[in-house]
């Protein structure tokens, strides 16, 4: 337990990054969240993480990195660009360039600046969809080049890293919060709050995870 210290969650509304949010109230004595504006292709999803937020008495910084956009064009920013799953070692549609790398760096810099040496995220190797940037390896990577690059002690905590999609609705769970992250979250590609719209690649994993998690809760 962390109770006397600071972190900043980086938070998107959805289920991985809410379980983090409700995570670190457990254990920080002060929790600030981070979302980033990067022209998603669901400003809903803003909306969702501001009500999370602001249900949860939680302050919430939304930083603009529209510049992300421009940058790297993919299935979560364009509406031309078809959502699909990575296939023959390519990676997904949905996969952003830089995001958590440059998520994290930015988030760093915000806690560096209101007094928080603890960096929390939702990103998970077990269920990562492909993503380069959601490695443990990568995690761990950045967290000492923050430090270097600040001369400040941060921790990046990572408490979805080795759970798949069945054990972080357990974790919700623990937390007595499983219908507000069920209920409240938006996970979905195609902006369908709560469970979805059943059909995009996020929808059947969170779907799945929660068939499996309530075979065992039963």
């Amino acid at each position: 337990m962390l109770k006397d210290e600071k972190a900043i969650v980086v938070f998107s509304g959805g289920q991985d990054s809410t379980t983090c949010l409700l995570w670190a109230l457990k254990q920080f004595k002060e929790v600030e969240a981070v979302t980033f504006d990067y022209n998603q292709r669901h400003s809903l999803e803003i909306e969702c993480a501001k009500n999370i937020a602001n249900e949860l008495g939680v302050k919430h910084h939304i930083l603009d990195m529209s510049l992300l956009n421009q940058l790297a064009p993919n299935a979560l920013t364009r509406s031309d660009i078809e959502v699909t799953d990575g296939g023959e070692g390519e990676l997904p549609s949905t996969f952003v360039p830089g995001r958590n790398l440059l998520f994290l760096t930015f988030a760093g810099v915000l806690a560096n600046q209101v007094g928080a040496k603890h960096l929390v995220t939702g990103v998970c190797e077990t269920d990562f969809s492909g993503y380069p940037d959601c490695r443990d390896v990568f995690i761990k990577s950045l967290n000492v080049t923050l430090n270097l690059s600040m001369d400040y002690n941060f921790v990046i905590h990572t408490p979805l890293m080795w759970l798949n999609k069945a054990e972080t609705w357990k974790l919700a769970d623990e937390l007595d919060a499983f219908d507000f992250v069920r209920e409240k979250t938006l996970t979905c590609y195609n902006g369908v709050i709560s469970d979805g719209c059943g059909e995009c690649p996020a929808c059947k994993l969170r779907q799945n995870g929660l068939d499996d998690y309530m075979k065992e809760r039963i």
